[in-house]
């Protein structure tokens, strides 16, 4: 049995500065049970939270915010219900989903940052990424697709491009889903079993499961190496589903609005006149 709080000896971050002390940042390795016992209340709860994130995404419109979500995890975590219910109340014009997948070939020419200063968000905008440049940590480091001198060296430029990012305006939320070895074998069989969700199971899904001792190894080295003050991990308990996906919602809603006015703006007064003149409703609004 493998024990998965067991971690590699830190590297030496080489110029690595505002990195949270993270020693106890790391994948855990029991889960409680799920606070919800029946539906109403994580459905009640859910919307509520939609709701909030609407508001939230309506006060980066206007105050021209901008933000990134980082969405990581393990296959079968929940990372694709959580997203839906993160964009399904929101206005569609200012959330941009962006799946990463395996570079291009012309990508591959390039630093792997590249592809995602492509997608940092105009203002007004969100940009939520399913994956993201931590594979450069996580699936490169572990399958050798990068040299080790090439994803140590990641570590850096990882926390200066969230850094630039930061001091240029935009808010940066990361999120990694865990669940057990166990749960992940449990979701794996229903998609082997039901012909409308087998098609999310793939050879890439069970290679991976087969490395999971080394990606324990990997994450935790990343929460140690990259959990900055300006970039900080958050760890959603995946292996209840309802659970998951409330944190989820909480955990934006919270980091997007820490510090940020989300009182809608007020109208102008010329407006206000004009519309009650047309309209031949009274001028006094709330």
């Amino acid at each position: 049995m493998i024990d998965e709080s067991k971690t590699l000896a830190n590297e030496t971050s080489q110029g690595s500065s505002r990195v949270q002390n993270s020693v106890n940042l790391q994948l855990n390795t029991t889960f409680k049970p799920s606070r919800y016992t029946d539906k109403d209340t994580y459905k009640a709860e859910e919307k509520a939270w939609q709701e909030n994130l609407f508001h939230v995404q309506q006060a980066y419109f206007h105050q021209n915010r901008r933000a990134i979500i980082i969405f990581e995890g393990w296959d079968a975590s929940g990372k694709g219900g959580a997203i839906r219910r993160v964009t399904e109340k929101l206005d569609p014009r200012g959330i941009h989903v962006i799946p990463i997948s395996k570079p291009e070939k012309v990508e591959q020419a390039k630093h792997f940052l590249y592809r995602f200063w492509r997608h940092v968000p105009a203002p007004g905008h969100i940009t939520l990424f399913d994956r993201s440049h931590y594979g450069r940590v996580l699936v490169e480091r572990v399958d050798s697709f990068a040299t080790r001198e090439e994803w140590q060296r990641g570590y850096e430029e990882i926390n200066e491009f969230e850094r630039t990012l930061h001091n240029s305006g935009v808010r940066i939320i990361k999120l990694f889903m865990h669940i057990s070895s166990q749960e992940q074998r449990k979701r794996f069989e229903e998609r082997l079993h039901n012909p409308y969700k087998r098609w999310k199971l793939t050879a890439e899904d069970l290679h991976n499961r087969n490395q999971r001792h080394h990606y324990i190894d990997a994450i935790n080295d990343m929460f140690a190496r990259t959990n900055t003050d300006y970039a900080p991990w958050k760890i959603i308990q995946g292996e209840h589903k309802w659970q998951a996906r409330v944190d989820v919602l909480r955990c934006i809603v919270e980091g997007l609005s820490d510090g940020v006015d989300i009182e809608p703006p007020k109208l102008d007064e010329d407006l206000i006149k004009m519309a009650s003149k047309q309209l031949d409703v009274s001028p006094d609004i709330e």
